[in-house]
């Protein structure tokens, strides 16, 4: 028997599939190959980087679907059925939508798989795969499991290995969709586990993928000490809050931490409120300046996320968060056009409001471009707020401010690594900046239903009669 895993790409640019040279190993496919037992052959294909194999034999495929990747998915597993062969989905986007992905599979995956995977393989082996399967989320995560990477051999990743201490966050923030899906929990995993696991691979760079990997701070310490002295690097995601806590400050940075993924999201207090971010409530209040103070005291290089978009935001408030980016000097940015991800508060506010664009789907409309405004702002028009982020990624990532930003002498120029993580990094995501905008969701070329829907729409894709 074999199982064919796919990670799917988000769409084209123009008639071609978007090939991303900044690709990372997908872990939850790792995760799933070590669920598989030994007697069946496991096969995986990175629609980000290679063509799939539609004719290449194989009993099941599985696909994780994100929002983002959900019409390409769609496509995918519409293809293998045309062949006959069965298709299970799973991943965020299949939770929040699972009448939606049972238009295109055999079967579902609610949640994460660890709870149903075997029972699956077991329905598969007798011919009799369900049409759901609901997981039960584990209390300890990935248990017992070393992800397997063997599957992501040959492929060109880059030189960092994924992989997860913790799952969810309990904070409520209303446009996440993350905890929708972990129903505002936290998970963590068997510390001894964690590093078994990474004295399993060969590489000493880390990328801990947790949503936020602080959110439980004694047990972020107990996996801060067991990294010690294993001499990795290590970068994740964290909250800010984190800089309350001086031991656990000191802990991170010994452990080998190089910088984490900070949501500061906006520099405006109503804008704070406004999302339920209360954990930033502190921070905001004097213009995050004492967070910012500590963040080099610690020599960790910041990627300040941003979103922007919220009914509190104006042009001019957009424009000063990017001039407060730059002027702090932070290694990276990012500046994310606000998204009604299906499931979550926002999206339910904005439909009552009758405010949604692309008929409420923008992650299946066929003229939806990535990083395009999905909805009606506020105080500004949606073509508006789509050129205000592009233009506040392409300014920040300027040769001119990432050779300003390099001089920051306590986190980018703080030795050797992080200068040459600096370097190395600023390139690709400025990069991504226009290779990434306005690239079409899914593979498809347009069929002629579409092309008359386009005299409905502006040249951003947007509906006119909703302007």
């Amino acid at each position: 028997m074999k199982i064919t895993l796919i990670k799917p790409n988000i769409g084209r640019r123009e008639h071609s599939l978007y090939v991303d040279n900044a690709s990372m190993e997908p872990l939850q496919l790792g995760i799933l190959a070590a669920l598989t037992p030994e007697d069946i052959e496991v096969v995986m294909y990175d629609d980000r980087l290679e063509p799939i194999p539609y004719e290449e034999k194989t009993d099941l495929v599985a696909i994780t679907v994100e929002t983002f990747t959900a019409r390409r998915s769609y496509e995918i597993a519409d293809e293998y059925r045309k062949r006959g062969v069965k298709v299970i989905m799973g991943g965020i986007h299949i939770k929040l939508l699972p009448e939606e992905a049972e238009e295109h599979a055999d079967s579902i995956m609610i949640g994460d798989a660890e709870s149903q995977w075997g029972n699956m393989i077991e329905d598969l082996r007798r011919g009799e795969l369900k049409e759901r399967y609901i997981c039960t989320a584990p209390k300890v995560p990935q248990k017992g499991i070393l992800t397997r990477r063997s599957i992501y051999e040959g492929k060109k990743y880059m030189p960092i290995s994924l992989l997860q201490f913790s799952r969810g966050c309990g904070f409520n923030c209303k446009y996440c969709a993350s905890s929708v899906y972990f129903e505002q929990h936290h998970y963590t995993r068997d510390i001894d586990e964690v590093v078994a696991e990474i004295k399993s691979q060969k590489r000493k760079l880390l990328f801990f993928v947790d949503d936020n990997i602080v959110a439980n701070k004694a047990r972020a310490k107990e996996l801060f000490r067991a990294l010690i002295p294993l001499k990795v690097r290590w970068v994740s995601q964290g909250s800010i809050d984190m800089l309350d806590d001086e031991e656990l400050m000191k802990l991170m940075v010994k452990s080998g931490c190089l910088g984490l993924v900070i949501g500061f999201e906006s520099i405006k207090p109503e804008s704070i409120e406004n999302m339920r971010k209360g954990v930033n409530r502190k921070f905001v209040a004097d213009n995050y300046k004492e967070a910012i103070e500590k963040l080099r005291h610690y020599g960790l290089q910041t990627w300040a996320a941003f979103t922007i978009g919220h009914d509190t935001d104006t042009l001019e408030s957009i424009r000063a968060t990017y001039e407060f980016a730059r002027r702090n000097k932070f290694t990276f940015a990012a500046y994310n056009i606000l998204m009604p991800y299906p499931g979550t508060p926002l999206y339910d506010e904005l439909k009552s409001q009758g405010r949604l664009l692309y008929d409420g789907k923008w992650w299946l409309h066929p003229q939806y471009k990535f990083n395009y405004t999905a909805f009606i702002p506020k105080n500004m028009t949606p073509d508006e707020l789509t050129e205000a982020g592009f233009n506040c990624r392409r300014d920040f990532n300027s040769l001119g401010s990432v050779l300003y930003r390099l001089f920051e002498p306590r986190t980018n120029l703080r030795g050797p690594v992080r200068f040459f993580t600096y370097i190395i990094y600023n390139p690709v995501f400025r990069k991504e900046v226009f290779e990434k905008q306005g690239m079409t969701f899914g593979c498809l070329e347009k069929d002629e239903d579409e092309r008359k829907l386009e005299g409905n729409l502006d040249p951003a894709g947007h509906r006119q009669e909703n302007q």
